[in-house]
């Protein structure tokens, strides 16, 4: 596999005001996965059935198999220090990724960037198009933050390669 840029994606307990990571996952230039489900801070009390219903993970999940914050933060500093890392809706995955560390006193070892500064014009216009291609093909079940990460990533692929 050619060497790609990380792609990092969150779900969250829903969007707008108050909402926060319940789970983070990357997938690394050359493919491998991370991903981590995240324990809500105590003040974290923001919760949306509908974000549930997508993600499918309830609170419940996040309580008895979420990582603390702490480790979290760490060990996204650990693996993706000093890289700079690109998400697909970079507003809202910046904010939350903020709200992390901003939780823990940490501050991230890695810069998140828009994925669109990847994209031409043209690869721009044609991604949406070549994701839904790329999902019908990979056939992913789950709307989970490694699985989109790792869609994104495939579909980056596709987009840059040569007509």
């Amino acid at each position: 596999m050619q060497c790609m840029p990380t792609i990092l994606d969150l779900e969250a307990s829903g969007f707008g005001r108050g909402s926060y990571p319940i789970e983070i996952g990357f997938v690394q230039g050359q493919g491998l996965p991370f991903c981590s489900l995240i324990q809500p801070a105590p003040d974290w009390d923001h919760w949306d059935p509908q974000a549930q219903a997508l993600h499918g993970i309830s609170r419940e999940l996040l309580q008895r198999h979420g990582r603390p914050r702490e480790w979290v933060a760490q060990e996204l500093n650990s693996r993706l220090s000093g890289q700079t890392v690109y998400s697909d809706s970079w507003a809202y995955d910046y904010s939350w990724l903020a709200r992390l560390y901003d939780s823990v006193g940490m501050q991230p070892g890695f810069k998140l960037d828009d994925l669109r500064r990847l994209l031409s014009e043209d690869e721009a216009l044609r991604f949406g198009d070549v994701k839904q291609q790329v999902r019908a093909e990979v056939q992913l079940r789950r709307h989970r933050a490694s699985a989109d990460a790792k869609l994104l990533q495939l579909t980056l692929m596709r987009v840059k390669q040569p007509a």
